[in-house]
């Protein structure tokens, strides 16, 4: 059975959801362990360049604890450690599908005068 929302239990709803997805890499860690890939350490460092040994370790970590990604230890020396994602993980797939989407139409939504506005904004950010 579908739960149902009210305003405030969606909004605590999300709020869970961002907390579990938040993070600077944790979404594009996502995104190379879609489709049912297994990535290694190396291979995350070769995939995304500027994060750390420490950072990738961390949000894997999370990722683990939330159940959305599995971690694999082979014992051998030295150690081998894979990762994919679990069910659950997978099935945030088609959500960020939709998230990505979402975003590709902001430029043919937004107006001109609101799209000259936002870079006059982002010209000054600099």
């Amino acid at each position: 059975m579908r739960k149902v929302y009210t305003p405030a239990t969606a909004a605590v709803g999300v709020e869970e959801v961002l907390r579990r997805l938040e993070g600077r890499w944790k979404l594009i860690i996502l995104f190379h362990l879609f489709d049912g890939k297994v990535q290694r350490d190396s291979d995350f460092e070769k995939l995304i360049p500027g994060i750390s040994q420490k950072m990738l370790a961390q949000q894997l970590r999370q990722l683990e604890g939330d159940g959305i990604v599995a971690r694999q230890v082979y014992p051998q020396v030295p150690p081998k450690v894979e990762y994919r994602l679990t069910e659950w993980g997978q099935s945030l797939c088609p959500a960020l599908d939709a998230l990505l989407k979402w975003a590709e139409q902001r430029d043919s939504l937004v107006n001109p005068a609101q799209q000259g506005a936002a870079a006059d904004a982002a010209r000054r950010r600099r």
